[in-house]
């Protein structure tokens, strides 16, 4: 039997994958999450997760640094992507990155089955439209190789981390351990370190001392 997170945060697309998965894979055992946070908390939680379908638009700063963490963190997991973008480049981007899959919101449900059926069975998908004459490429992701520069470094973006980045950030700040930060959140390891480097490649910062300067002075700002 396998066991599938779906991270969405469209609650009726999800639903609607869940579904579609559920009629075409017997057994199947299917986990939901919203956001970020809870993406890596089922993955933290729930022993064995076969694949995990994220979608690389949901809020909590999925980017290439972050999903290669996350890669790494379970390599017995198989990762896809669901996307609405169905660029070429964006697509080869993310298969550069070592995920398994790409599978686009527009595909019919069958195809949608089909996909993570091979993906289950240890190959890597594709889809189809992408060995098309002249594909959608209107968008233009950055090859790996290209230099992407870092965010902007701002107090605003604080605002932007997740409720758990958050907790990690001050925690960072205050001198902790991935593994203090860890027992501390009653989370796993390899999570604080996923928690750890979105947070400082949002915040556009190269290590925690600056994470912790940006911190004290958004507080000190907040409490003048």
């Amino acid at each position: 039997m396998y066991r599938i997170v779906i991270a969405d945060d469209h609650g009726l697309y999800r639903r609607g994958l869940r579904l579609a998965l559920t009629a075409g894979i017997p057994g199947v055992e299917i986990f939901e999450a919203s956001c970020f946070d809870a993406a890596l908390s089922l993955l933290a939680e729930q022993a064995s997760v076969d694949l995990a379908i994220l979608d690389l638009n949901m809020p909590g700063l999925f980017n290439q640094e972050v999903l290669g963490g996350i890669l790494s963190a379970y390599p017995d997991t198989r990762f896809a992507i669901v996307s609405g973008n169905d660029s070429r480049s964006e697509i080869l981007t993310a298969l550069s990155i070592g995920l398994h899959g790409y599978i686009v919101k527009s595909q019919r449900d069958e195809e949608v089955v089909m996909a993570v059926n091979e993906i289950l069975s240890g190959r890597i998908y594709v889809p189809a439209l992408l060995s098309r004459p002249g594909a959608a490429q209107t968008t233009h992701a950055p090859a790996p190789s290209e230099h992407v520069p870092h965010r902007r470094t701002t107090t605003g973006n604080l605002g932007r981390l997740t409720s758990r980045q958050k907790e990690v950030l001050k925690l960072m700040a205050e001198g902790y351990s991935n593994k203090e930060i860890a027992r501390d959140l009653e989370i796993a390891e390899a999570t604080t370190k996923i928690h750890a480097a979105a947070v400082l490649r949002e915040l556009g910062v190269r290590n925690r001392t600056e994470a912790a300067v940006m911190l004290k002075t958004w507080l000190t700002r907040d409490i003048n």
